[in-house]
Order: C-alpha cells, then sequence, then structure tokens
C-alpha cells in the first residue's frame, strides 16, 4: 500500500487517537481511509447533484475532518 504523508490539526489528531483508543477503528490509517471514502462518496454524489442541477453552487466542499465527524455521529447513533 503506498504510504503518504499528512498534517493534521492537533484538535484532528485528538479525535483520531479517540477512536482508535474506544475501539471504534483499529488504528490512525484506517480512520483516514474511513474519511476518504466518505469524501470519495461525497464528491461522487455532489458531482451527479451539479450535473442535474446546474444552478447549484460550485463552492461547497467538505473536508476530510467534516466528513469523519459524521461519519462518527452517523456511526454513534445507528
Amino acid at each position: 500500500m503506498p504510504m503518504v504523508t499528512v498534517s493534521i490539526s492537533p484538535e484532528q489528531a485528538a479525535k483520531m487517537r479517540d477512536a482508535v483508543d474506544s475501539g471504534e477503528y483499529a488504528s490512525g490509517s484506517e480512520v483516514v481511509r474511513a474519511a476518504l471514502r466518505l469524501w470519495v462518496e461525497t464528491a461522487v454524489r455532489s458531482d451527479v447533484s451539479k450535473r442535474q442541477d446546474h444552478s447549484s453552487p460550485m463552492s461547497e466542499h467538505l473536508n476530510v475532518a467534516e466528513l469523519y465527524a459524521a461519519h462518527s455521529a452517523k456511526r454513534r447513533h445507528g
């Protein structure tokens, strides 16, 4: 698997550690892979929506931290 180095904020690192420490994820890498999968899925849905509605603003973007937070909330609340 390719290795990539990224920089994240201390708050993001703490949330990632919390997710691993709680047993929600096996590793930080798993957290990042889950966030990236959500990002890709969201980007695909967004692209489809934009093609269907040409008047939608192009400036709406979710970052990985926002996707992770949404995913964590969804996992906790079912």
